[in-house]
């Protein structure tokens, strides 16, 4: 691993789009059901139907279950509910555990505080490609600006260059140009071996490569690091990182800064993982195998 984020002797190739195949929505939450709600009607409204959500909860109370409830008999997509005990920030856990009850070749993980654009599963499923991983990016959205979103149900998700322009001018979201739409092409390709910047608010994967990495590093508790732990085992499995900017960008609903207490407990570990050459997260995603579906049609 050098200075730069990437690792070494990662391969590069060609463009090798591939076909239509399942997807899986594992959308993570905690005690946030008004944007957990924001996020659901950005998935109702795609342009591309075929996928499933699966909620990953991370101990969240029971208003969020009613609400999960209440989409399950309006959306077209199936729509499931895993809940795990409330024993501090266990995102890593909660994921795992989603992932172990979906039903989809191809995963996007999202978090329940990123509305996704129109076109964000369209995109996705056209970036993927076997042998990569496509980490997306997002757009910041201020605490104003999340507030009236959520108070008065706005559909950002649908919204033109035109409507963020003003609001970018503005200063309620941090940046334009992620909203912009570039073609494809190997520019995509240019940084395969990087991990830095890939977050698990947007990134997608293939299922049989999140399974032979085990998924998840559950170790990792508190906020913090267990994205980057997932993209620099990846990596260094062979998978490669292909860049989804300018096509699957999400809007970030403000919030308060996450707790960090086990930051520093969370960067030592992620720093030994660099250091090291193991693959396979422990305890991880194979802890689940006995309750969850393997890959196969939706």
């Amino acid at each position: 691993m050098n200075n730069r984020g990437e690792v070494p002797g990662a391969r590069a190739e060609g463009e090798n789009a591939l076909p239509h195949a399942p997807v899986s929505v594992i959308v993570s939450t905690y005690n946030r059901p008004e944007a957990l709600a924001a996020v659901l009607n950005g998935l109702a409204a795609q342009t591309e139907r075929d996928f499933e959500i699966v909620v990953a909860d991370d101990g969240s109370a029971p208003v969020t279950a009613a609400v999960i409830a209440g989409y399950q008999s309006r959306l077209a997509a199936p729509l499931r509910h895993v809940w795990q005990e409330d024993r501090g920030f266990r995102a890593a856990a909660a994921r795992n555990r989603a992932v172990s009850q979906s039903r989809g070749d191809y995963l996007i993980f999202l978090d329940g505080d990123c509305i996704p654009r129109r076109d964000f599963i369209a995109a996705h499923r056209r970036l993927a490609e076997p042998g990569w991983f496509v980490a997306g990016n997002r757009v910041l959205l201020s605490e104003d600006l999340t507030r009236q979103a959520l108070q008065q149900d706005w559909p950002v998700g649908d919204w033109s260059w035109r409507l963020w322009w003003p609001r970018w001018r503005r200063g309620e979201i941090n940046r334009l140009f992620p909203l912009l739409a570039l073609p494809d092409g190997g520019w995509r390709k240019l940084r395969p071996s990087r991990w830095r910047g890939a977050r698990t608010c947007n990134l997608g994967v293939w299922r049989q490569d999140f399974e032979r990495v085990n998924g998840f590093d559950e170790r990792y508790q508190g906020w913090g690091h267990e994205d980057a732990d997932l993209a620099v085992r990846l990596i260094r499995a062979g998978v490669r990182r292909k860049s989804g900017q300018f096509a699957a960008a999400v809007l970030h609903l403000w919030h308060p800064e996450n707790n960090r207490i086990r930051l520093a407990d969370n960067e030592r570990r992620l720093a030994a993982v660099i250091r090291g050459d193991h693959i396979r997260a422990a305890p991880g995603l194979d802890q689940y195998a006995s309750q969850g579906h393997r890959s196969h049609p939706l």
